[in-house]
């Protein structure tokens, strides 16, 4: 063989060597080329302002001053002292577990409900439409709605007048004792509806074996629900009632349209707190580090979320 014919025969190889590598290379970096976009947007919609709020809660007078001065925890410190901000963390907190807690009952009330073969199949499609209507409106038509119905003047003061309940019109809006409770009632009349379609699905996919063997062993409609019902939808529950924690905490318009956080700070929570630092006060600083503490809050219930999901 000659020297020019070796020659040729390693560059090929070395070719064709180098070309496999090429291709391996790719072959590992196409998964990466898929998700760049959202991996890109990701980081341009969230990460980048989660990164500039936790920089602006680190500083003084952020974006009110051109050379604003970082002073580290102090914004933290200084919201900490106020006796608005753990207000409204208590009634936030009030808001989302007595929201979750209720929208689990009523949902999982509806969901047994439209579950019976006990209730005519036409009723319940008629029913199936009505319960489900809270969650085609948006949260501005919604306030609306709650504002109208809890007027002074308006259907519920009406109804509880004629039936003798109360012998006054309630201001439930705009009275420092039932504001929040008013409030409250509004946002789980809005949010059960998601509760009551994915229970409906859970209860629709139990197997109905599991009923008639528990019936020919004695088991009544109680210890049926108690040991079956409630086993096979607590995944279900679990993951719904954190998701609906996370998202309750951060609720705005269905408390500033209806409240604005008032009478005198009595509906105040995190999110109109926080707006208020920001828009109304230029507090940008302290609104950065109020914002920082719900998503703290917020992580701590994704973290117990994402949790539940590897478990299952």
């Amino acid at each position: 063989m000659s020297l020019a014919t070796e020659t040729m025969i390693r560059t090929q190889a070395k070719t064709r060597k180098r070309g496999m590598l090429s291709y391996k290379t790719r072959k590992r970096l196409v998964p990466f080329f898929y998700v760049a976009p959202a991996t890109f947007l990701f980081c341009l919609l969230m990460l980048f302002p989660m990164i500039t709020v936790l920089r602006y809660s680190l500083m003084d007078g952020a974006i009110t001053k051109k050379d604003a001065a970082f002073v580290g925890l102090q914004n933290y410190v200084t919201i900490f002292k106020d006796p608005v901000f753990w207000q409204s963390v208590g009634q936030t907190l009030y808001f989302t577990v007595m929201s979750v807690i209720f929208h689990l009952l009523i949902g999982l009330a509806f969901a047994l409900l439209l579950n019976s073969q006990r209730v005519d199949p036409l009723i319940r499609s008629i029913l199936r439409v009505l319960y489900i209507m809270p969650w085609l409106f948006t949260a501005v038509i919604i306030a609306i709605i709650w504002r109208l119905l809890l007027d002074p003047n308006g259907v519920i003061n009406s109804i509880l007048m004629t039936l003798n309940i109360i012998n006054f019109k309630v201001e439930w809006f705009s009275s420092t004792k039932t504001a929040l409770h008013a409030l409250t009632f509004a946002n789980i009349w809005a949010g059960y509806p998601l509760y009551m379609v994915s229970l409906l699905a859970g209860l629709q996919g139990i197997p109905k074996d599991l009923y008639e063997a528990a019936g020919i062993d004695g088991a009544n409609e109680f210890q049926k629900f108690r040991y079956i019902t409630i086993p096979q939808l607590m995944p279900i529950i679990i993951s719904i009632a954190l998701l609906d924690f996370i998202w309750t905490m951060q609720v705005f318009p269905l408390v500033w349209m209806t409240t604005g956080g008032g009478p005198i700070y009595a509906t105040e929570v995190l999110s109109t707190y926080t707006y208020k630092l920001a828009f109304s006060s230029y507090e940008f600083s302290r609104a950065s580090a109020s914002a920082i503490f719900i998503l703290i809050i917020s992580m701590g219930a994704t973290y117990f979320y994402i949790k539940h999901q590897k478990a299952r």
